[in-house]
C-alpha cells in the first residue's frame, strides 16, 4: 500500500463511501457507524465525513464535517461544486457546497426514516441525481438546481432493496444492485436509462445471492457484480457457500448478458477497475484482502490477492 490514512469508516452501507477527485489530489470518505459499547451490537450510527489531501506526503485528513446519522455513499457533482451524502439511518441526503477542496454544509433533504437512502449517482450534466432507497424498495430522482434538491413525483422501481449504484462514463446508463431479503432467493441488478424522458428502469436480470458490489468498466461495455452468495449465512444454512462470485455482464444497448464469472472471497464489498479496464479488484471483508483479476473482455484470470490488514469496505477511483 502506498499510504494509510486514519479516518472514520464502516462496513455498514454500500461500498461507495469513498469519492476520489478526477485529478487524484483529494478525496472524501464517510463513516456510517462507530464503536459504541452501549449501542446495539456494540455500534451506533455515525455522521462524520472526512476530506483527505492526497497530494500531501503522507496523505492526511484536512477537514471533518458532519452529515446525518448513518452517513454512507458520498458523491460530487461533475462540475465539482456540490457533494451529496446519503444518511441511511436518518433517512436523508446531506448537501455540501465544495470550494477549494473543502465542504460547507448547505442543507439536508428529508426522505423519511423508512427510506434508507443508500446509493447515489449524479447525471453527467449534474442536473439530476438518483438515490436508492434500500428500506422501501424505491429509487428517487432528484432535480438539482445549484444547492437545491427537488424530489421528482415519479419514483423508479428496480427490485427489492436497491442498494449500490453506479453510472457509466458516458452517462447514458446507470445501474443498481437489488440486495433482496437475504432469504436465499436469487437477487438482481437493474439498468436505468438516463437519456429517456422520464428516466426509467429498462432491464433487470438475476445474478445471484446478495449482489453488493457493482461497477461499470471504464468504457461502459461491461458491468461487474460481486455477489455474497450466502457467505454470511451459518454453515448449516441450505444457502451457505464458501465463496462469493464475481459476475461479468456485457452491456449491449440497454441489455445485460452474462459472459463470465469467478469465485471471490466472503462478505465481498466494493469493486474497482483499473483505468484501462483490464484489471479488476474486489474487496473481501472476511479475508481482509482484495481479489485481483485480469480481464480481457471474455475471461477472468485470477492473480495473487492483495492483503489489506483490515476488512476493506469501501473503494473509489479517480476515473469512472
Amino acid at each position: 500500500m502506498a499510504a494509510t490514512v486514519q479516518a472514520p469508516g464502516s462496513v455498514v452501507g454500500p461500498p461507495t463511501s469513498v469519492w476520489v477527485a478526477p485529478d487524484e489530489s483529494w478525496a472524501i470518505t464517510t463513516g456510517a457507524t462507530r464503536a459504541d459499547p452501549a449501542g446495539p451490537a456494540g455500534i451506533s450510527p455515525d455522521d462524520r465525513v472526512s476530506v483527505i489531501d492526497l497530494a500531501s506526503s503522507p496523505p492526511r485528513v484536512v477537514q471533518q464535517v458532519t452529515a446525518g446519522a448513518g452517513a454512507t455513499t458520498v458523491r460530487v457533482s461533475p462540475d465539482g461544486s456540490l457533494a451529496l451524502v446519503c444518511n441511511r439511518t436518518e433517512g436523508s441526503v446531506s448537501v455540501f457546497t465544495v470550494r477549494d477542496k473543502r465542504l460547507a454544509a448547505s442543507g439536508r433533504l428529508d426522505l423519511g426514516r423508512q427510506s434508507g437512502p443508500s446509493g447515489l449517482v449524479f447525471s453527467r450534466d449534474g442536473k439530476a441525481a438518483l438515490v436508492s432507497r434500500n428500506f422501501d424498495n424505491q429509487i428517487t430522482l432528484l432535480h438539482v438546481n445549484g444547492a437545491q434538491l427537488e424530489v421528482d413525483k415519479r419514483p423508479l422501481t428496480a427490485g427489492v432493496a436497491p442498494y449500490t449504484m453506479d453510472i457509466a462514463a458516458d452517462g447514458k446508463l446507470a445501474a443498481v444492485s437489488n440486495m433482496g431479503r437475504g432469504n436465499g432467493d436469487i437477487d438482481t441488478v437493474s439498468l436505468i436509462d438516463m437519456t429517456a424522458s422520464p428516466i426509467r428502469v429498462v432491464e433487470t436480470v438475476g445474478v445471484g445471492l446478495s449482489p453488493e458490489g457493482l461497477k461499470f468498466s471504464p468504457d461502459g461495455k461491461f458491468l461487474a457484480v460481486g455477489t455474497q452468495n450466502g457467505t454470511t449465512k451459518p454453515p448449516n444454512s441450505p444457502f451457505f457457500h464458501q465463496r462469493g462470485t464475481l459476475v461479468m455482464l456485457a452491456v449491449n444497448g440497454g441489455r445485460l448478458e452474462r459472459v463470465a464469472e469467478a469465485p471471490i472471497g466472503r462478505w465481498s464489498q466494493g469493486i474497482a477497475f483499473s483505468r484501462d479496464g483490464t484489471t479488476i479488484l474486489v474487496e473481501n471483508m472476511v479475508e481482509r484482502e482484495l481479489s485481483v483479476f485480469h480481464w480481457d473482455g471474455r475471461r477472468l484470470t485470477e492473480a495473487a490477492p492483495l492483503p489489506m490488514g483490515a476488512g476493506p469496505a469501501g473503494i473509489g477511483t479517480a476515473w469512472p
